[in-house]
Order: C-alpha cells, then sequence, then structure tokens
C-alpha cells in the first residue's frame, strides 16, 4: 500500500480501546468464563454465571454458589488470556436474517443495570483485536486476501470518523413529517445515532461484530496486522467509510441516504470496468433492474460466494436481482404494521425521485383514504416488507382486475443495502480478479487516501 506519510492531521498516540454493546435491554443473561475473570474488588470467577435485573441493580450469581446482589455495574477482567461466552445473542435485528447465537469473545467484561431493570453487556477490548473480529463477521474470514485488507481499512476508519463526530447535532431533516390531512410526506433517514452506554454496538446498525465465535483465519488476522493503523482520509479527516452488501451495479451518494451535504469520497461509482449511466429516472430503471449488466457484483460463482459471505448472508441467493410480489391486502397489511397508517385500498406505488444507482428516495403510496410520500431509502424498506426489503431500487409492477383495481403489487429489484461506499461482493470480486486493496479503496472511495495514525 502506498501511505501517506504527512505527520500533519488527526494522529493517535496509541491503539484506541473501544467499547462494543454485545446485548442491550433484557432482564436476565447467562454465560460462561473460559477461565480465570477477576472482578474489580479482586474476586476470581470462573465457569457458568447468570445476571438478573432489578429496579435496584443486577444480582450476579455463578455455578460456584457465588452471588452479588445491587449492583449497578460491575467489570470482568481476563486473566491468562481468557476469553467469556455469552448465550442468546441476538444478531440481524429486524433483518431477514435475524436469529439468536452463542457468541465468544476475549478482553473485558462489563455488565450494567439501568433504574428501569434492563441489562447491557458490554465487551471492551483494543481496536486492531475489534477488526479481526468485524472482517470475519460482516464477510467470511475466508475472503480473498486483499479484500480483507480492503475492508479492514474501511471498518477502522468508519468507526474512529463516527466517534470523532459523536456529539454533533443531527442534520434537522433526519426526521421530516408534514403527514397531517389526506396527504402528506414522511421523510426519515437512520443515521448511527451516539449509544449512550458503549462506543459501537455490534450488529448491523453499526458493525457486525460477532467476538471470536467467527473463525479468525490467519489471512484475516494478516489482513489486520499489515494494515495496523492505517485510515482512509480525505483533506486530513478520517474518512466516514459506508460499505453494504451488494450495490446491484452501481453506488450511490450519501447525501441520498444522510444528511443532505454531499460527501466527495462517498459519490456514485460504476461498479464495473464498462461505463454505465446514472439509473435516475423511471426509463432507466426499468431497464437498469429488469436485466442484469456487467458488475464485479453481478456474480454466480458459488465457490467464490461461499469464501466470501458468512453463512447466514449464503441463504441470500438472489442479491443482484431480486422480485418480491405482495397480494394486495397483504401489503396493506404491511403498511399498517410498519407505518401505523391505514390507506385504506391501497391503489398505487409510485417512485417520485430516484439516485444514480436506482434507489428510490421518495415513493408516493396511494390509497383511497390516505397518499403519503415517505423516504428515505431505508425507510421505504422498511415500510414495504416485514423485515426490511434487500434494497429501495426497484420497479413496481400492478397486476389490476377488471374494473382497474390492484390486485397484486410486484416489486423487481436490484442489490442488497443502501448502496453507498464500498460494494463488498464487488470489492471480493475485484480483489478475486487481482485488484490490490489499495486499488479497490480508492475505487469505491474517490479522492481518498491512506494514511498511517498509529504505531
Amino acid at each position: 500500500m502506498e501511505i501517506d506519510e504527512d505527520k500533519t492531521g488527526p494522529r493517535f498516540v496509541q491503539e484506541p480501546e473501544i467499547t462494543v454493546g454485545v446485548v442491550e435491554g433484557v432482564r436476565e443473561l447467562k454465560g460462561r468464563f473460559n477461565g480465570p475473570f477477576r472482578l474489580d474488588d479482586g474476586r476470581f470467577f470462573t465457569g457458568s454465571f447468570a445476571v438478573q435485573a432489578g429496579g435496584d441493580g443486577m444480582i450476579f450469581s455463578d455455578s460456584g454458589g457465588a452471588r452479588i446482589d445491587r449492583q449497578a455495574e460491575m467489570c470482568f477482567r481476563p486473566e491468562q488470556g481468557s476469553t467469556f461466552t455469552l448465550t442468546d445473542v441476538t444478531i440481524g435485528i429486524g433483518f431477514h436474517w435475524e436469529r439468536k447465537q452463542e457468541q465468544i469473545f476475549q478482553g473485558d467484561l462489563l455488565l450494567m443495570s439501568s433504574p428501569q431493570g434492563a441489562l447491557t453487556a458490554v465487551n471492551r477490548l483494543h481496536l486492531e483485536d475489534y477488526l479481526a473480529s468485524v472482517i470475519s463477521s460482516e464477510m467470511s474470514a475466508m475472503a480473498p486476501p486483499e479484500m480483507l485488507k480492503a475492508h479492514t481499512v474501511a471498518s477502522r476508519s468508519w468507526l474512529m470518523a463516527m466517534l470523532q463526530r459523536r456529539g454533533k447535532t443531527i442534520h434537522p431533516d433526519a426526521d421530516r413529517r408534514k403527514a397531517s390531512g389526506p396527504t402528506g410526506e414522511i421523510l426519515r433517514w437512520y443515521g448511527r445515532e451516539d449509544h449512550v452506554r458503549f462506543d459501537v454496538c455490534a450488529d448491523d446498525h453499526c458493525q457486525r461484530y460477532q467476538g471470536i465465535t467467527r473463525i479468525i483465519s490467519d489471512q484475516a488476522a494478516q489482513a489486520v496486522r499489515s494494515t495496523r493503523g492505517v485510515f482512509l482520509v480525505h483533506e486530513n479527516e478520517i474518512c466516514d467509510a459506508r460499505y453494504h452488501k451488494a450495490c446491484g451495479g452501481r453506488t450511490d451518494n450519501f447525501e441520498n441516504t444522510w444528511e443532505e451535504i454531499p460527501v466527495p469520497y462517498l459519490c456514485s461509482v460504476v461498479d464495473a470496468d464498462v461505463p454505465h449511466e446514472p439509473v435516475d429516472t423511471e426509463a432507466a430503471a426499468y431497464k437498469w433492474v429488469l436485466t442484469r449488466p456487467d458488475a464485479y457484483c453481478n456474480t454466480t460463482d458459488e465457490m467464490l460466494l461461499r469464501r466470501v459471505l458468512p453463512d447466514f448472508d449464503q441463504e441470500t441467493a438472489d442479491f443482484f436481482r431480486w422480485r418480491v410480489s405482495y397480494g394486495r391486502e397483504e401489503l396493506e397489511a404491511i403498511l399498517m404494521e410498519k407505518s401505523g397508517i391505514d390507506f385504506g385500498s391501497l391503489q398505487d406505488l409510485i417512485p417520485l425521485q430516484r439516485g444514480p444507482s436506482g434507489r428510490i428516495m421518495r415513493l408516493r403510496i396511494a390509497g383511497s383514504k390516505q397518499t403519503i410520500t415517505v423516504g428515505r431509502e431505508l425507510e421505504i424498506r422498511r415500510w414495504l416488507s416485514r423485515s426490511h426489503l434487500y434494497s429501495s431500487a426497484f420497479c413496481v409492477s400492478v397486476e389490476r382486475d377488471a374494473d382497474g383495481l390492484p390486485i397484486r403489487f410486484i416489486l423487481d429489484g436490484a442489490g442488497w443495502g443502501h448502496g453507498v461506499g464500498m460494494c463488498q461482493i464487488g470489492a471480493a470480486v475485484m480483489a478475486e480478479k487481482g485488484h490490490k486493496a489499495e486499488a479497490i479503496l480508492k475505487h469505491y472511495f474517490h479522492g481518498a487516501g491512506l494514511k498511517k495514525l498509529y504505531d
């Protein structure tokens, strides 16, 4: 990698330590200390443990009969490289792959209890150890080495940029509602709102982090070691390096998904060796979505996908082009459940504005009782699915009866995720084709450079 040796701009004295929220808002928590852990008061614990929430603090008990009552916070530190296990950790919250896992972690375990009787489990560890898990959780640890290096730099950059932004006021349009009366507009986007008790959560809301549960291969560990302290930077600031699973052929602009502030290195790029025009009109969207244009993420290579994707992501085979079909009454029920709005008899879904990737930014939902325009992409995805649509890059076809009333709504779509920044599957295919990590990062983050900010 070509690293900028300029010493101006942000630097860290040493490798940062971070806190990761693994479990939050539960009444009971169970796990195991896989070796000795020391409590702040000097006592040692090993083996199984259980924690119960209470209004006046948590109750901790272990398999040896020890019991600690009415504690608001507890910190357990590992001895001799011990690890700990937490059972029933929920991953993919709100998405179609949501499930529970047993997960193993290194580093400190912090337990906290709120006055409302809810427990939080936090893992504290060094940033580089965290990253080895992230790249093995977001993707497979067996992914091409250059892709793992690129992902490590992107993940490191996103996290520290997010922490440096903490406390800044969210853009006032983040939740703009003008929905009084039979017509209106609801525009909302979901940023990385500050977590109160930890730096970053362990799920897709921030970055997937599943401890050392995932197989952390030698090449994943080497990807972290070889890029230690390296960040994407733009104009001497750490880049907010966003990424997603599959762009569908073209990425989108930051301002179309989050704050209406253009970010130069998060602009739309073609995910291919050949040019493609922007997909920001209805005619272009239909042509784009109903075909399979050349793109890095347009791959059906099962061997590569097994190497690249975690097992639960491999269940999603139709990430490049997909179709969802709803009966009218079924979609009315979903809209009522997800939006809380009674549209009456659903009449039409009309895209009003698209970004260059074809992702819909504003969608008009017309019903017999109400007509509402909804945005942005994640809110559209949330309203039109029991979990989330793969993306908002879709075209709408309506089957109607002899009287012209809708019977069925068919959504033909492209891509998986918000579409901004690095396309993970595209990056993996680029690496498989021989592109180095630096080239991958420069392809997806135009104008960004690389800088080492700690040793």
